[in-house]
């Protein structure tokens, strides 16, 4: 269903990482095998900028520029399109489950690169039990 070494973030994982949430280390550890290609890292630009924005909101923009450039460096691979594939995905599975729009996109790319979505989020709960996607849970 998804490959083993394949992972897409999502807000949720990032946010928690930076804050040194307590599965910050699970997420460091994937950085480090991105970083040694182990694994491959996806994220969309819509959730670079959903963190960009809780930054910017909530500490302001000196910290939300340089969240916003640690991100960037990291061994992830940064999706900026969003081609018909992941725009039409992403709209029918906002269509038919309780998720929020920018969401479906993390799902969308776990499903177009046969992935698994690396989040603690909740709300891919009915999309794993339903079988859409696969998801390794973090621990918060």
């Amino acid at each position: 269903m998804a490959r083993r070494n394949y992972f897409v973030l999502d807000s949720f994982a990032l946010i928690g990482y930076l804050e040194n949430e307590r599965f910050a280390q699970e997420i460091e550890n994937v950085l480090i095998q991105a970083k040694r290609g182990q694994v491959k890292l996806f994220l969309h630009f819509i959730h670079l900028g959903e963190i960009y924005y809780i930054t910017l909101r909530e500490r302001g923009q000196e910290l939300a520029d340089l969240v916003y450039l640690r991100i960037k460096s990291l061994p992830i691979e940064l999706v900026e399109r969003i081609s018909e594939k992941l725009l039409l995905t992403s709209a029918a599975l906002k269509a038919s489950y309780p998720i929020s729009y920018a969401d479906s996109f993390a799902a969308s790319l776990a499903i177009i690169n046969d992935a698994s979505l690396l989040t603690g989020d909740r709300e891919f709960q009915v999309l794993e039990k339903k079988g859409v996607i696969k998801v390794k849970w973090l621990v918060s």
